[in-house]
């Protein structure tokens, strides 16, 4: 063959190569579009078990309208992957469902009839300074009897929460029956005038989240039945209530109701806690407690004591214009404080609370306690009147001594009940009209299922989400996971778990205990250095004390010379000791920098040494048996 011939021969190889090559790409595209390989720890890529029972479980068609900008984001290539990924999820859904979701993806260009058709829904375009046209991401459903739900717009920040965020809103057009909660608040979550600051105060977003899933009715504090619709009793920071109104709790329990509480020694949310205090100072709350209940129950929690933790502390700014400092009483639980075993909190992260108490069950009782929620071993339980107008948080380390056991901040009541009221009905009930007058029950029915919390200010905002405007829409950016605990909670409660499932999937976000455990050690010393530079202070004091009332010439200003070298002495002692502070301060940085040194070494140097060892010696024994 001529060299010709052979160079003709080798173009058309090449040619042929790249169109199968092409073509291959093209046909794997279609064949595997959408097939991902998850090798995250917590599978954050896969579809949840518990949307594919959402999905399966759907009865009448849900319509899904998924509204994207294409031809307008032509030049933002990090917002096209983001949809991509929406919309991949979207037909794994889809998918799931055989048939009974169908999903429609539309581009709504300027001026169109798409894009009237987005405005109609609520769709908000965003207007971006790369494109003059209004850029689209939100997706609009509905189902058969015309009920709609929206995302107004896709937060590529927010994908954590992507997957629930869709299987909440299939789960919505699915299930048109909504339960019914029965909320008894003795503070107010669903947003009030404020005359301080002459304005409407927003909803707490728990309630804002609890009612896009539930029909959440105020039953106020001064009820005496609870009706037969409501499937829960949600009660909040119950104070003072009416003994007419604690016997229809009773009852509704002893009914085989169920009830998700939150009590607190402090709650620092109570807004007629802080009026009158002076400017700057810290919100104190108020306790809350229903020991009628509790106590007949056979539940002890004591609103006289607040659980302090020196592991979980989170640090928080003294007022004093210095560095934040650790306040014991408000705690970032972590998982090794969580149940792994119940659905509520199996799958979270980290929930906020703030001078939580401690609750147990007596002694005598025959109540299964499950604890969900506790602090660390590095805790105690203080007295609550040392939270009381504490301007410098860091006063709460002064003789703190860890008891050595965790203390249950939440946890699952169950079993057998007896009612709080042995003799029947309170007097002052008996004038209640003859509807509301039921037979007396002397215990539960049923096994009770109850999910107690000794903490209210983990309900509000400043514990676990900040709230932003974008584009006129409030959104809600979750730092913690206070909200999905509580709508875990109440979901559970009601029997739903399938959101649970896919909520608890929600962030990857992990907290770094090493560092945790290495500033604790230092506050400790750092603590003890300065205790022992007061208390050489006061003893330096009280010798110059002694030397001045033994002096002959009292009169005199002048000092002896044994007072002035006691003065010298302790000049010379005090700058050594704050020399002492300033190190014991600098090692905690030192040794935080080198953690975050060795991790760096093992990830960007270790590590792929190792892989290319491996690779070579992998290499070699494969020439070896070849040569063999």
């Amino acid at each position: 063959m001529s060299t010709r011939n052979q160079q003709r021969l080798g173009a058309s190889s090449l040619i042929l190569l790249a169109i199968a090559f092409i073509a291959a790409v093209i046909v794997s595209n279609q064949l595997f579009k959408g097939v991902r390989i998850d090798l995250t720890e917590n599978n954050l890529y896969t579809l949840s078990d518990g949307t594919r029972r959402i999905a399966e479980s759907i009865d009448e068609p849900v319509n899904l309208y998924f509204y994207f900008s294409d031809q307008a984001t032509e030049g933002l290539p990090t917002l096209r992957d983001y949809a991509g990924r929406v919309r991949e999820l979207l037909e794994e859904i889809v998918a799931a469902s055989d048939g009974k979701i169908r999903l429609a993806v539309i581009d709504p260009l300027p001026f169109s009839e798409e894009e009237d058709q987005a405005a109609q829904f609520g769709l908000q375009g965003a207007q971006l300074a790369v494109t003059p046209d209004p850029v689209y991401l939100g997706l609009a459903g509905t189902n058969s009897v015309g009920d709609e739900e929206t995302i107004p717009f896709f937060q590529p920040d927010k994908e954590t929460s992507l997957e629930y965020d869709l299987a909440k809103l299939v789960s919505t057009l699915a299930n048109t029956e909504r339960n019914v909660i029965g909320l008894v608040a003795g503070v107010s979550m669903t947003g009030e005038f404020n005359p301080q600051q002459q304005r409407m105060e927003q909803p707490w977003v728990i309630y804002q989240q609890a009612s896009q899933l539930f029909e959440i009715r105020d039953l106020t504090t001064t009820f005496t039945v609870v009706p037969d619709d409501v499937s829960l009793l949600w009660i909040v920071q119950p104070k003072d209530l009416p003994a007419e109104t604690q016997y229809a709790i009773d009852q509704f329990v002893m009914s085989g109701g169920k009830a998700l509480i939150f009590v607190d020694p402090m709650a620092a949310v109570d807004a007629a806690a802080t009026e009158g205090m002076p400017q700057g100072m810290p919100p104190m709350g108020q306790g809350s407690d229903i020991p009628t209940l509790f106590e007949g129950w056979g539940i002890n929690f004591t609103a006289d004591e607040v659980v302090a933790d020196a592991q979980l502390a989170l640090p928080l700014n003294s007022g004093m214009g210095g560095r934040p400092v650790r306040h014991y009483g408000y705690l970032g639980i972590t998982r090794d404080g969580m149940s792994q075993d119940d659905i509520t909190t199996m799958e979270l992260t980290t929930v906020n609370a703030a001078m939580a108490g401690a609750l147990s069950v007596a002694d005598d009782s025959e109540l299964t306690l499950e604890p969900l929620l506790m602090s660390s071993p590095a805790s105690t339980k203080m007295p609550a009147s040392r939270f009381s107008f504490l301007p410098d948080p860091a006063t709460l380390q002064d003789g703190f001594v860890a008891g050595g056991e965790p203390h249950v901040i939440a946890a699952r009541i169950s079993g057998t009940i007896p009612s709080a009221f042995p003799d029947g009905r309170p007097t002052a009930a008996e004038t209640a009209p003859e509807a509301e007058k039921d037979e007396h029950l002397d215990q539960s029915g049923e096994a009770a299922n109850l999910i107690i919390v000794t903490d209210v200010d983990l309900l509000s905002d400043p514990l676990w989400v900040q709230v932003q405007s974008f584009f006129g829409q409030q959104i809600a950016n979750a730092f913690a996971s206070n909200g999905a605990f509580v709508i875990n909670a109440l979901e559970n409660l009601v029997g739903s778990s399938d959101l649970i499932a896919v909520r608890s999937r929600a962030s990857f976000a992990r907290p770094f205990t090493r560092v945790d455990e290495l500033r604790v050690d230092a506050e400790a010393r750092f603590r003890a250095t300065e205790q022992r530079l007061q208390q050489d202070l006061a003893e330096t004091e009280r010798r110059l004390g002694e030397l001045q009332s033994t002096r002959e010439d009292s009169g005199s200003l002048l000092m002896t010379d044994e007072q002035q070298a006691e003065i010298d002495r302790f000049v010379d002692q005090r700058a050594s000791i704050r020399t002492e502070l300033r190190a014991v301060q600098r090692g905690l940085d030192k040794d935080i920098e080198d953690l975050g040194s060795r991790l760096r070494i093992i990830n960007i140097g270790l590590v792929p040494l190792l892989l290319t060892v491996g690779s070579l010696i992998a290499v070699w024994r494969r020439g070896r048996r070849r040569q063999a």
